[in-house]
């Protein structure tokens, strides 16, 4: 039987959400888990990848069992989980359901805390002395849904067959000195968020104009898009599918 298991995490203490060697990964402590408890070998497989130090506040993984569960499971594996990994339920889904596959959106959120807060450095990208146009970074995100090509917003070497994803939302909202920036697609390119958002924060303070955005899009050429900010800001928020 397939089961889903809907999850979050914080991303500070892991070298990202999959499994490799010699790094503490989510995934891995996961498996550690789910294995334990069931007394066998079990791979889960994750509704994505996130980088290391990227959180997500929802994410969802399967994997396969003979054994019948119930919400218990859950609680037992929270048990053993570390503080920083929840596991929020488990789902029975058709055994054909895949949590990558199967997902018809994603969601992130990237937020920036204007100024110095103690409190957030671990979850946000801390700017000050900085003055942005909030406006116009808006109007350059709306230039996202004009088009489909994101190779230029795509980490360079990156293993896909198309740079095509079909971004339906994209849009930065301040509350109080926290400035966030969310965005939906169909399916996102490796570090797609972090190049995005830092160049809409060049548009921001004026280093870059709006139709220096529409030229760098077109160009497909990462090197001429913004740098990457940094991971601790980036939440994975919603995966959407259409049987949950």
């Amino acid at each position: 039987m397939r089961y889903f298991i809907e999850l979050a995490y914080k991303g500070k203490n892991y070298h990202g959400w999959q499994i490799q060697p010699d790094a503490v990964s989510v995934q891995e402590k996961i498996n550690k888990a789910i294995s334990t408890v069931l007394r066998q070998n079990i791979s889960i497989t994750g509704a994505g990848r996130t980088d290391a130090g990227v959180h997500a506040s929802q994410m969802f993984a399967h994997f396969d069992t003979d054994a019948v569960l119930t919400q218990k499971f859950a609680f037992r594996l929270n048990a053993l989980l570390p503080d920083d990994i929840v596991i929020f339920n488990c789902k029975l889904v058709h055994d054909d359901a895949h949590t990558r596959f199967d997902a018809s959106s994603r969601s992130y959120e990237y937020k920036i805390w204007l100024g110095r807060n103690p409190f957030s450095l671990d979850t946000s990208w801390q700017l000050y002395n900085q003055k942005l146009d909030i406006d116009l970074m808006n109007k350059a995100a709306a230039i996202l849904y004009e088009h489909e090509d994101f190779e230029c917003f795509s980490k360079v070497k990156s293993d896909v067959h198309t740079f095509n994803c079909d971004v339906t939302n994209a849009v930065w909202e301040l509350n109080g000195n926290e400035l966030t920036f969310h965005i939906s697609a169909n399916r996102f390119l490796r570090n797609m968020v972090r190049a995005i958002v830092g160049t809409l924060i060049d548009i921001g303070i004026g280093k870059t104009t709006i139709d220096d955005f529409n030229k760098i899009i077109e160009s497909k050429n990462r090197s001429n898009a913004g740098t990457s900010v940094p991971a601790k800001g980036l939440f994975l928020t919603k995966v959407a599918y259409p049987y949950i």
